[in-house]
């Protein structure tokens, strides 16, 4: 009898247990939110590490639009699943005091992305895998695990092998060559230009992935005053034309991007570091013509 009666103590009503389950959700839930919370911030803080004025976002968002932004050592990638392309790479140059890069590495598959883009995916296709952030200036000033993230295939984008080679190397050894030591720091955001027409394109592509029409890059020295340079390189090019020739505003590439590239700019200062095309202070003429290691 009185052990009828002591099991029967220990039987907890339906009131209590419901109260127990809901202090464990309750728990449960503020670790997960405490947690998100740490999380997103220091994300966030690493996002402003190598983004000046904000990551790229949309105009006009729209299901094309839609992507991730993949952190890696030393540049973020804004990808797209259904262009299977970066959309935007953002990376910021410092100098440092012995520049060294390790081998090429070899080319490999990011899991993150949705579709098995592999190192072999543009075999006998007439496009070289063009990097986006180059694997030269992420290496000397991000180091060797920057260098290797720098081959994954989610940094890079089909170029003609004039472009890649020829005329888009020339401008990635010109920034950090030449403008980082000039400046000091520069940011800069590239990728890819599409027709605007996504149905006039849907079908030109290496495997799974879209083909574009041309390149943008964007630099700028990150100041109270910041200047910029923009770029749109085609992919039709013979390689030795002058760096020069393919001067654009940013607000050009955004139109034919859809991007808002800095939008923590304040808008006074963006109508003219976005509007005009000013040349003054980077010596461009010096370095336009400088010819191709290939």
């Amino acid at each position: 009898m009185a052990l009828a009666r002591s099991r029967s103590r220990r039987r907890r009503s339906p009131l209590s247990r419901w109260r127990s389950r809901t202090r464990q959700f309750v728990i449960t839930l503020a670790f997960v939110v405490v947690g998100s919370g740490l999380w997103y911030t220091q994300e966030q803080e690493y996002r402003d590490q190598l983004s000046w004025m904000g990551v790229p976002t949309w105009q006009d968002p729209m299901p094309l639009s839609v992507h991730r932004v993949l952190r890696n050592d030393g540049f973020l990638v804004g990808w797209s699943d259904v262009r299977v392309n970066p959309l935007w790479v953002s990376y910021l140059l410092h100098e440092v005091e012995d520049p060294r890069a390790g081998p090429r590495p070899d080319f490999r598959r990011d899991w993150r992305t949705l579709w098995p883009i592999s190192a072999d995916s543009y075999f006998d296709s007439g496009y070289d895998r063009g990097h986006l952030a180059p694997n030269y200036a992420v290496a000397t000033v991000h180091g060797a695990r920057a260098q290797q993230q720098s081959f994954l295939m989610s940094n890079i984008s089909p170029q003609r092998p004039n472009l890649n080679r020829r005329l888009w190397q020339r401008l990635e050894e010109v920034v950090i060559d030449h403008f980082v030591p000039r400046f000091g720091v520069v940011q800069v955001i590239t990728g890819p230009v599409f027709p605007e027409r996504f149905l006039d394109n849907v079908t030109h592509r290496v495997g799974l992935v879209e083909v574009p029409e041309a390149f943008f890059k964007i630099v700028v020295v990150p100041a109270e005053t910041p200047r910029a340079l923009a770029f749109i390189m085609p992919q039709e090019v013979r390689g030795d034309e002058p760096l020069d020739d393919y001067l654009v505003s940013i607000d050009e590439v955004e139109a034919r991007t859809g991007l808002n590239f800095f939008p923590r700019l304040p808008e006074v200062v963006a109508e003219v570091l976005e509007g005009e095309v000013v040349t003054e202070g980077w010596a461009l003429d010096e370095v336009a013509r400088l010819p191709s290691r290939y």
